[in-house]
């Protein structure tokens, strides 16, 4: 969001015509638009890799600049890449919503090398609120992290004119 609030649309914003009320296509330039503009999920090396309404998955390889003093993946790294996923997934019905709150299970290092895979999914979607839960795993699909995330909706879309 920009100091000015959030109907203000910084950066590079998705040419949008007429999306016929696609859900779908709605899920994806909202992403499209939302990612341009984030400059931590860019420099984190995250990559979308699904987007539909209510979900989203996206992936992140851990570098060596990513480790704490054990060697391992920083978990709040591991936790931002659960969170430009849970971001990713509330924002996909094009009503621009943040985090309220957000809670994070570490269950297994990562280290340097592995690809680190984060899965949102809205399980609860009503009024101003949302309810998230989102899996992170190593590409041998062993789990690293289990987050649970609350968004509330803000004015304001994160694409302008998608009817």
């Amino acid at each position: 969001m920009s100091p000015a609030g959030p109907d203000r649309h910084d950066g590079p914003v998705a040419k949008v015509g007429p999306t016929d009320g696609n859900p779908q296509r709605i899920a994806e330039l909202a992403a499209e638009a939302l990612l341009s503009r984030d400059d931590a999920s860019r420099m984190l090396g995250m990559e979308l890799l699904e987007v539909a309404p209510g979900r989203a998955t996206l992936r992140m390889t851990v570098r060596s600049d990513m480790l704490n003093g054990h060697k391992s993946c920083h978990g709040g790294l591991i936790f931002s890449l659960a969170d430009s996923a849970f971001a990713v997934s509330c924002n996909s019905h094009n009503d621009s919503a943040v985090a309220a709150a957000a809670s994070i299970d570490f269950l297994a290092p990562a280290f340097a090398g592995d690809t680190l895979t984060a899965q949102a999914n809205e399980i609860w979607r009503s009024g101003r609120s949302g309810l998230y839960e989102i899996t992170v795993v190593n590409q041998r699909g062993e789990r690293i992290a289990l987050c649970r995330g609350r968004s509330n909706r803000i004015s304001g879309t994160v694409v302008p004119n998608t009817d």
